[in-house]
């Protein structure tokens, strides 16, 4: 897979699981890949104080991509 698949099935699954973000008024930006394993995103709007956001990554935001991009390994939010 190309850089620009990856990229594109990152955004693929950051779009899948927008709904449920934006459903408690949050948000998700893509910040990088980096060596085509590791990602950074940006947990935004409600999801920045959110307690359980730790959670929100893991469970939903990680475990969505490693499904349309495996080769992804770690999945990180900036704040």
């Amino acid at each position: 897979m190309t850089t620009e698949e990856l990229t594109l099935n990152v955004e693929k699954a950051l779009e899948e699981i927008r709904p449920f973000l934006n459903s408690d008024g949050g948000d998700i930006k893509l910040i990088s890949i980096a060596d085509d394993k590791h990602v950074t995103v940006r947990l935004e709007g409600a999801c920045i104080s959110c307690s359980v956001n730790h959670m929100t990554l893991k469970a939903g935001v990680e475990t969505t991509i490693k499904k349309f991009a495996p080769q992804i390994e770690t999945v990180v939010n900036i704040a």
